[in-house]
């Protein structure tokens, strides 16, 4: 069979499996792409070109004694702030810049397990904060299909590596859309599962009650398949769900005939600008040619969701970053004093919005204003949750944008309040701990870029063979990720 980096992961495997490719070709193959063309996307903090053609004859011995791997050979992008053992894990911050992994995480590892082979560490915005990976302390990160547009954030360098034909497969971590968004604008699926479904041991913490892994690809089976082989039960994560899983790789449809999908009263298109409005009636129009039945809901609390989101977030960011403090590893900043040492540390290794979240979330806990913030923010989160499951009596997954605008140029939103307004679809989800993706939905024309779009599904907890089954159905009938090719600058 003949592979090239255009090959799904899905393909790939079949392939090594069947000896008709090694993965010691398909590595080489995809790091002389990278060598091309990452100088124009950036993707990657590090190539561990070492590292993957050791894993690859590792590989290519498993297969040859007869080892069946669901992701033999398939090229792999891990975002970096997830461990792998004996490599640089930054998180995209100088704090971090120096900082070696002594272990491998969960999620990794499983992967590992599976067959992938890591290609190298991508980009992010600094401790996964942000909606279009300019956070980064350590390089720039641009949109494969507009190469002066961003890429998404936090997950920007998996999504940009995967879009650019740099890996098949991207792992992305997801707290309030950095998976679903990156996914929208670089042409993905962007699939973040239900909360605790794949563990975050290994995962460098920003919000610990929101925060999970979840795959970046070029097509809902290779999604499936990646997720098959993350998910399940870890006694290394305390918030890991010990419940049986349900294969989701066998789970794919053809149709949606009998399928209830909500469309959200609140998330109205006329807020959006008349391309993206067409694309996304466009969208749901789809989903009833393919026999869905179109139900209307409500989640009378989404509007709450940002300011909600921007308390317990930046709440769980403060506590979980006070560990990186110039005394146990990272950066340290000598002064006088042991105090001086972590001011001089913390105000040298911290970016602008990740200093920005830790003194809002700070200030969201102190004395005085912990009830009237944070606590208030919980229980505006449990109505959310509510709100959920209330409309899920209606429907069997909810349909909506994915975000409120294609890529948007590189520095275009330079203010914070109109970057947090990126999260505005994606939050709600998160906030209540629910399978989501994003799926390829069409293209709008903006000046001389065509931008890709993408369509945000959601399915009730633990429903990710559902979630996954609808949109393979919505995928393989619209066709809309195969319509362009990324604009790449190769270096010959």
């Amino acid at each position: 069979m003949s592979l090239s980096v255009e090959s799904t992961a899905a393909e790939i495997a079949r392939a090594v499996n069947a000896r008709d490719a090694s993965a010691r070709e398909i590595t080489e193959t995809f790091l002389r792409h990278v060598d091309a063309v990452d100088g124009a996307v950036g993707a990657y903090l590090r190539v561990e070109g070492e590292l993957a053609r050791a894993v690859a004859a590792n590989v290519d011995a498993r297969v040859g004694a007869g080892e069946g791997l669901p992701l033999a050979g398939v090229p792999l992008a891990v975002k970096d702030n997830m461990c792998l053992i004996g490599t640089k894990t930054t998180c995209g911050s100088r704090i971090l810049e120096n900082w070696t992994a002594p272990y491998t995480s969960t999620a990794v590892q499983r992967l590992l397990d599976a067959g992938c082979v890591p290609i190298g560490k991508t980009n992010l915005d600094e401790f996964a904060m942000g909606s279009s990976c300019e956070n980064s302390a350590l390089g720039v990160t641009r949109n494969p299909y507009a190469l002066d547009r961003v890429p998404g954030g936090s997950s920007g360098g998996s999504a940009a590596a995967v879009a650019a034909r740099e890996a098949a497969i991207g792992m992305g971590s997801d707290t309030g859309g950095s998976i679903r968004e990156p996914g929208a604008f670089c042409n993905l699926v962007g699939f973040k599962p239900t909360y605790g479904r794949v563990s975050r041991y290994g995962l460098v913490a920003f919000a610990s009650s929101l925060d999970q892994i979840g795959p970046l690809t070029r097509s809902v089976e290779d999604a499936a398949l990646a997720y098959d082989a993350m998910a399940g039960h870890d006694p290394c994560d305390s918030t890991s769900l010990d419940r049986p899983l349900e294969r989701t790789a066998t789970a794919l449809r053809d149709n949606l005939r009998g399928m209830r999908i909500g469309i959200v009263r609140e998330f109205s298109l006329d807020k959006l600008d008349a391309p993206l409005r067409a694309a996304y009636e466009r969208a749901y129009r789809d989903l009833e040619e393919l026999g869905a039945t179109l139900v209307d809901v409500a989640l009378p609390t989404a509007d709450y969701g940002i300011a909600t989101y921007y308390l317990i977030a930046p709440a769980e960011c403060s506590a979980n970053l006070a560990r990186f403090d110039g005394v146990r590893y990272g950066l340290q900043v000598a002064a006088d004093d042991v105090n001086g040492m972590y001011e001089r540390t913390r105000a040298a290794g911290f970016g602008p919005e990740v200093k920005r979240r830790v003194l809002i979330g700070t200030y969201a806990l102190s004395s005085g204003y912990y009830d009237a913030y944070y606590v208030r923010a919980q229980k505006a989160r449990t109505l959310v949750a509510r709100d959920f499951a209330s409309a899920f009596e209606r429907c069997d997954l909810i349909a909506s944008p994915a975000t409120s605008c294609p890529a948007f140029a590189l520095g275009a939103k330079s203010d914070p309040y109109s970057m947090y307004l990126m999260d505005y679809y994606t939050i709600p989800m998160s906030l209540a701990g629910l399978p989501a993706l994003s799926v390829p939905c069409g293209w709008v024309e903006e000046g001389s870029a065509t931008l890709p779009v993408g369509l945000q599904l959601c399915a009730p907890h633990f429903a990710e063979a559902v979630l996954l089954g609808a949109a393979h159905a919505y995928e393989r009938t619209t066709r809309h990720a195969g319509r362009h090719a990324p604009r790449l600058e190769v270096r010959r």
